[in-house]
């Protein structure tokens, strides 16, 4: 007997799996599919590729098939169709957090897992940071004849650097940019109040006639200060330091960074969980992480392998000690929770 409970549980299905469809997913099987790893794309899944999913797959004993991008839609979608096409999967901090809210993600299991050797806020129970990278200021080399810009504070000072300006097109980074540009301590910068976001809004305004662009991949920045469209800009320091291995049109400084990981989560539902928890560990060993080193983009997570770089690639590390202590570290949860509840209120300030 088709009950109304099953009708509408069977509607409800079949509305998920429309909406999968929509986005490109379909039903998989893992006997029918490799292992897939999801990531941004450009420096990045590149750096991954090579420092942890090719030798992993060797190591590991069994095939790993890297795509990018990371697309957050995609991912719930999968998991609410239970068409799970996805197995690890790259995501910003703040996610760790909105996806255990939505129920999208497996919890890591640390009995596979080796945490032990890890700072611990970089340790989450549904998400792990593999990599470090931050948000910085960037520019053009020809901007400014002088000095370069060492601040957010320099970056609203229009007048001693003049040029078109770059900002993220969500409230996600310039909520800290714009506090620190307005003077507040690291330390003040967290807890996100009703009052901080207010004046983050009124510092953005004040800088808002200058910025050019509003940025939403992490290609543009170093492409439009590269090209002279834009004179400096905030931006992703893994791009920029790629960036300026084939060009000298480009720099960047660590000073007021915002500093952050690249988070791994496990989708809910995958046929694949164990593997993912294998492959979370074996990024996280010794042996993988120092092979973020030589590339020179995204610098370890563990700090025995960042004690073991170079003075030279200690130059281009966020948790070295001589960058990192200039720079605030991202509160990924405070993130997701300002996100949430002003990304409204941040639209409504870019419309107006």
């Amino acid at each position: 007997m088709l009950t109304r409970r099953r009708l509408m549980g069977t509607a409800g299905a079949a509305a998920a799996m429309t909406g999968a469809v929509a986005l490109g997913v379909r039903p998989a099987r893992a006997q029918s599919r490799p292992f897939t790893f999801v990531s941004w794309g450009g420096a990045l899944s590149a750096t991954e590729k090579e420092a942890f999913m090719d030798p992993a797959s060797k190591k590991l004993g069994f095939e790993i098939a890297n795509t990018s991008p990371t697309t957050y839609a995609k991912l719930k979608a999968m998991v609410e169709a239970k068409a799970v096409e996805w197995d690890l999967v790259d995501v910003g901090g703040r996610f760790i957090f909105q996806g255990r809210d939505q129920g999208l993600l497996e919890e890591i299991d640390y009995k596979i897992v080796d945490a032990s050797k890890l700072d611990k806020g970089w340790v989450k129970p549904y998400g792990i940071f593999t990599s470090i990278g931050a948000t910085v200021i960037a520019w053009n080399t020809k901007a400014f004849a002088g000095a370069a810009p060492q601040s957010w504070k320099d970056f609203w000072d229009v007048k001693a650097f003049p040029g078109a300006r770059g900002l993220y097109n969500l409230l996600y980074y310039n909520y800290e940019a714009a506090l620190l540009a307005a003077g507040l301590k690291r330390s003040e910068v967290y807890p996100a109040t009703d009052e901080k976001v207010k004046q983050v809004i009124a510092k953005c305004q004040e800088l808002k006639p200058h910025v050019k662009v509003w940025w939403t991949a992490g290609a543009q920045p170093p492409q439009l200060l590269s090209s002279g469209e834009l004179a400096m800009s905030s931006a992703w320091s893994g791009r920029i330091l790629d960036a300026k291995k084939e060009s000298t049109a480009v720099d960047m400084t660590y000073k007021d960074g915002v500093a952050w990981g690249n988070g791994y989560v496990v989708p809910k539902g995958t046929p694949y969980k164990e593997k993912a928890m294998q492959l979370i560990n074996y990024c996280l060993s010794e042996e993988a992480q120092l092979r973020l080193l030589p590339v020179g983009t995204y610098g370890p997570v563990l700090s025995s392998a960042a004690a073991k770089a170079s003075p030279t690639q200690a130059r281009n590390l966020v948790m070295h000690p001589d960058n990192i202590k200039d720079m605030l570290i991202l509160d990924e949860e405070q993130a997701a929770l300002y996100s949430a509840k002003y990304e409204e209120a941040w639209k409504k300030f870019q419309l107006g």
